[in-house]
């Protein structure tokens, strides 16, 4: 079984982003919308804020009270949204229960959703028509396209059909002809049908969820699901018991995570190209 770096080709990325980057003809700036204290939610933020000023960008701080209304941090993102070389606005999920989670996404400027939560963005991704792709999605297609396999020639279960990972990275294999297969809590059968595909990409957030024994000899799996467990981060693949049944996994953590970081940065600096193009 060969495991798959994530983090090795997260830094083919970024190293190439921190060229483009330095010779670009403006600074783009990145924003990650924090509110509350959670110190989990804080590492994240604060990990891409890291990699982001590493290759060039500048990042626009903006942590918020979890007393914030949502009239008013809908008020802050539309500031946030109008600041000079803003290229890439997200925000951290989950909200407190208090906000409105979807009327906050909604006011995100579309130009800048490097996210693509917004739902003007969302409905151009699956319309085809946009050039934003959801990061994990976008991190999960690259590591398809690193293997020694044919891509046309699989069967894709793709386990989870959430909005941010599942759903999207469905369309985007469809998109290249793939014989996929989504399977949600409400699919009969889930483990034979996960038995049958030649590529599983697990992203439902539950440890455990799958092991060896439900895989076929020779399959490819991305893990893309996270969850706490026993004090640190977890996958839904139980690695201890995949022995050398799958010729290649993208464990968690360590795989899809890192690459994800990566192809959000990557957003941005597209959204600066589209939105600042060098004058003529």
């Amino acid at each position: 079984m060969h495991i798959i770096d994530g983090k090795q080709l997260a830094e083919e990325i970024l190293s190439r982003l921190t060229h483009e980057v330095a010779a670009f003809h403006m600074q783009p700036v990145f924003c990650d919308i924090l509110v509350g204290d959670d110190p989990i939610a804080e590492q994240y933020v604060r990990m891409k804020e890291k990699r982001a000023e590493r290759i060039g960008m500048r990042v626009h701080t903006a942590r918020f009270p979890e007393t914030i209304t949502t009239d008013a941090l809908i008020q802050e993102i539309h500031t946030i949204n109008a600041l000079p070389g803003m290229c890439g606005l997200i925000v951290q999920l989950p909200l407190p229960p208090s906000i409105d989670t979807e009327r906050v996404l909604a006011a995100i400027d579309p130009l800048v959703d490097v996210d693509v939560l917004n739902p003007h963005t969302a409905e151009q991704f699956y319309a085809d028509t946009s050039s934003l792709v959801y990061p994990t999605a976008r991190a999960i297609m690259h590591i398809l396209e690193t293997l020694p396999i044919n891509l046309s020639e699989q069967r894709y279960v793709v386990v989870g059909q959430g909005r941010l990972v599942g759903k999207p990275v469905t369309h985007l294999l469809r998109k290249r002809g793939g014989n996929v297969e989504g399977i949600s809590k409400e699919t009969p059968d889930a483990r034979a049908r996960i038995a049958s595909g030649t590529v599983i990409i697990s992203a439902v957030g539950q440890d455990g969820l799958i092991t060896g024994d439900m895989l076929q000899p020779g399959a490819v799996i991305i893990d893309a699901g996270t969850s706490e467990s026993h004090g640190g981060i977890r996958g839904d693949v139980d690695g201890a018991t995949l022995g050398d049944i799958p010729s290649y996994w993208s464990p968690v953590p360590g795989g899809v995570g890192p690459l994800t970081v990566a192809c959000l940065l990557d957003n941005v600096l597209d959204v600066a190209k589209r939105k600042y193009p060098p004058s003529i």
